[in-house]
């Protein structure tokens, strides 16, 4: 006797389990049914059924003994064979809790259309359809190209995804971008706070775009580092992470210091100058580091999306950092001479 019970089914949106992306409406069989019989079923109730992949064979305890294909059943010829004689017993199960993407791997893994479920006792409880699987597997997909791309879905009530409307992205990118104006400002009048000292050394004004430029690219590595980290682990040691970050950023600036300074004393054979150029990058490099890696952890606390909102400020406020360690070494190493 074959019988069809309800279904259960819940909202992909809200699950995580097999238990929330099962269905029950699925054949079922007894081991001594035959292949009449459950043709039968096939052809009079297919309609009822959420599920027809495969015939799920069930004893009196109500246990998954085997799985049979439709494709089984429509090519056997002696419809008097009993579903127990030609039955699968070689099963793929998962449990209620089993997480969405272990299903996945498991109808992957084995090439199965439909993951069945049962519990702790072996009652069969119903199964996870191929639909389900591939939608499980899409936003699954998704959800991972976006954490590689450092996007976090929970920071905050508005976050932006590729499903976010013109108006959310606007309101949650414009703010930072205008803070990044404001902070341009600033950052000209401070190179006009020092124009005395450019206009008496005129060259210092000719290293300030690499200044700039090697701070920020610094930065820019390791603020892709430390919000790739932040969505990959959850539980990322910050105290630990950050040290290593430093110790990166110390090495990094002794090399592009020395760099500039070998290259501004053979271009213009000043060693002050050299001395200012190579001294002030190794700072600027350790400082926009620094600012790179703290900003993401302030801004995910204080519920802004780190993606969005590092990159702006915390360029401005490195540009600013940059050029006030610049010319404040000017002006110490320049009186030192004087």
């Amino acid at each position: 006797m074959v019988v069809i019970i309800a279904v259960m089914d819940e909202d992909y949106l809200d699950s995580r389990t097999a238990q929330d992306s099962m269905i029950s409406t699925v054949p079922r069989a007894l081991p001594q049914d035959d292949l009449g019989s459950i043709k039968q079923l096939l052809s009079t109730q297919a309609c009822q059924l959420g599920n027809i992949d495969y015939i799920y064979v069930i004893n009196q305890q109500g246990h998954l003994d085997g799985v049979l294909s439709i494709k089984e059943v429509l090519s056997c010829m002696d419809s008097e064979v009993t579903a127990g004689e030609v039955m699968k017993q070689d099963l793929v199960v998962a449990s209620p809790s089993t997480h969405q993407e272990r299903l996945v791997y498991l109808a992957l893994s084995h090439g199965i259309k439909s993951v069945p479920v049962v519990d702790e006792a072996g009652l069969f409880l119903g199964v996870v359809p191929y639909d389900q699987i591939l939608r499980i597997f899409n936003h699954e997909v998704q959800s991972d190209v976006f954490n590689f791309g450092g996007i976090f879905h929970k920071v905050g009530e508005e976050y932006t995804t590729i499903k976010s409307s013109t108006k959310v992205m606007i309101r949650s990118r414009l703010p930072w971008l205008v803070v990044g104006v404001i902070g341009g400002t600033m950052a000209a009048g401070l190179i006009g706070y020092f124009e005395n000292l450019l206009s008496e050394y005129i060259v210092l004004a000719f290293f300030i775009p690499v200044m700039v430029y090697m701070s920020d690219a610094a930065g820019t590595q390791s603020e892709a580092l430390i919000i790739r980290s932040m969505a990959l682990d959850p539980k990322l040691a910050m105290k630990s992470y950050f040290l290593r970050e430093v110790q990166v950023a110390v090495v990094i600036g002794l090399v592009s210091g020395a760099l500039a300074a070998v290259t501004s004393l053979l271009g213009w054979t000043q060693p002050v100058l050299s001395l200012i150029v190579g001294f002030s990058m190794f700072l600027s490099i350790i400082a926009s580091v620094a600012i790179a890696t703290v900003a993401p952890l302030l801004f995910k606390k204080l519920k802004y999306d780190p993606a969005v909102a590092t990159g702006p400020l915390a360029t401005i406020v490195s540009d600013i950092t940059t050029l006030a360690i610049y010319f404040t070494t000017a002006v110490v190493l320049t009186g030192m001479i004087h």
